[in-house]
């Protein structure tokens, strides 16, 4: 079976698209699944760690932005057509791919049409529903309002929906993660974690927030990505303050996350996965797809949601972590919550229906 996934990753992008996609590489490789990678040369692309984890990468030629309002997504959006001939042009001399895996904002029905002849099937993984697809399968792993209803009018009547947080790309690290050290009623220590990219500097800000509070007994771990533009100055910042750590591109967050009472984070892939951990999460919305997740998440209890990120200070974030460190009964509701959300995971069942449907075809 062979299995090919045209994602991107970038400083404007993020990395969230590229990482959820390594899982499920990952998980389909366990199953001697040929699987490749299409990406574009964008600036703080993740071709190279793709590479690393002994994945092919085929990769599309940078753009050339003319007019200096277009970010990379803009970009793709504009030029969607060149984007379908060149992925075309990528697949073309390679067998046959049985799944092409999209999981891309840029891309809607049409780039998907476009592909349609040159593979037997297509599985799209999306969680904005602000588009129309044309696919076999569609993946979004987030939990909201109505969710069944959601992609009700965007895609066809014959394509099988796998909804919700029950179909999670969790990563391996988590899956054996202890939650011993969160059954404490202390919070002595925070994990501040707001992505690969995190283009509105939100990790400086709860950095700021947490220097405000003056408590050196309370140990703080930064973690940083490889497409985080900010990293220098916040190394710099940080290097005197005896109670930070800084971990970049690491590949054990959910060693962090075990040890972590609170985190300080955003709504992308990572809200899954302290979820997971139980771990309870002051979250700082810093994308407009966040909003109705995070502002659910609140409803249920699963994090103390403060907002848009520019509506959000220093002030703000310091006040919560206080809140949460005086009210102890705080933190073990949102631990509930949180095992609640999860509680119907199951890692095997996206790549058991992938092989399930080409066995089928």
């Amino acid at each position: 079976m062979n299995v090919s996934i045209r994602t991107d990753a970038s400083a404007d992008i993020g990395t969230g698209h590229v990482m959820r996609c390594l899982v499920l590489a990952e998980e389909l490789r366990k199953k001697n699944v040929n699987v490749r990678f299409i990406c574009r040369e964008l600036s703080g692309n993740l071709i190279e760690y793709i590479k690393s984890k002994s994945f092919k990468v085929v990769s599309l030629s940078s753009p050339v932005h003319s007019n200096p309002e277009y970010n990379d997504l803009k970009w793709l959006q504009l030029n969607w057509e060149a984007d379908a001939l060149e992925t075309i042009e990528a697949i073309s001399n390679q067998p046959v791919s049985d799944w092409l895996i999209i999981d891309h904002y840029a891309f809607d029905k049409h780039w998907e049409l476009t592909l349609r002849p040159m593979v037997k099937k297509i599985m799209v993984i999306d969680d904005l529903a602000n588009r129309p697809h044309v696919c076999d399968l569609l993946l979004d792993q987030n939990l909201y309002k109505n969710l069944e209803k959601r992609y009700e009018k965007l895609i066809p009547s014959y394509t099988t929906r796998l909804l919700g947080p029950t179909y999670l790309l969790l990563r391996h690290e988590f899956r054996n993660i202890q939650y011993a050290t969160k059954k404490k009623d202390i919070v002595k220590r925070i994990l501040v974690s707001f992505g690969g990219s995190d283009p509105t500097n939100e990790t400086m800000k709860a950095i700021s927030a947490i220097k405000l509070m003056n408590r050196p007994d309370i140990t703080v771990d930064i973690v940083i990505g490889f497409s985080n533009q900010n990293y220098s100055a916040i190394k710099k910042y940080c290097k005197d303050i005896s109670n930070i750590s800084i971990h970049y591109q690491i590949d054990y967050l959910a060693e962090l996350m075990a040890k972590a009472d609170l985190a300080i984070g955003a709504g992308g892939s990572t809200t899954w996965e302290r979820c997971y951990a139980r771990l309870p999460a002051i979250t700082i919305e810093t994308a407009a797809n966040q909003s109705e997740i995070l502002s659910y998440l609140s409803e249920l209890g699963v994090v103390c949601h403060l907002g848009r990120s520019e509506e959000v200070t220093e002030q703000d974030i310091a006040n919560s972590i206080m809140n949460i460190i005086n009210n102890p009964e705080i933190r073990k509701e949102m631990m509930t919550a949180s095992e609640s959300v999860m509680q119907d995971f199951n890692e095997r069942l996206i790549v058991d229906r992938l092989l399930e449907e080409n066995h089928n075809a």
